[in-house]
């Protein structure tokens, strides 16, 4: 029987046949190290829409809607940049969504912010 070794500092590994870490510590920095990154690349994007998302979410909706200024969006940091979807209408409107809250262009930098059912 031949002794395992732990893939990320190189310990001796005790219990599990299957096992290649000495401890979650480990298991833990060894994946956060492989997948850094690819995945701050995703972070990034996540933290802007989850921001976009929260400044949508921060107007109090009537009617699952509102309206508000595009500088009061400006403001509050929003970034026209970052969202998860579109919806046209038939009419040819196109919504731009975060998630489940959305927004329309009116006329004179304005926009009506919107709830999804």
């Amino acid at each position: 029987m031949s002794t395992r070794t732990c893939l990320e500092c190189g310990d001796t590994i005790v219990g599990r046949i299957d096992k290649k870490f000495c401890s979650d510590y480990c298991r833990n920095a060894h994946h956060n190290q492989l997948n850094k990154d690819s995945k701050n690349l995703v972070r990034n994007i996540n933290n802007r829409l989850r921001k976009n998302y929260r400044i949508l979410d921060s107007f109090p909706l009537k009617d699952g809607k509102t309206r508000t200024t595009k500088s009061s969006l400006l403001d509050k940091g929003f970034d026209f940049d970052y969202l998860t979807n579109l919806y046209v209408t038939k009419k040819g409107t196109t919504y731009y969504f975060v998630y489940d809250l959305g927004y329309l262009p009116l006329d004179n930098d304005y926009y009506m912010i919107v709830k999804r059912e």
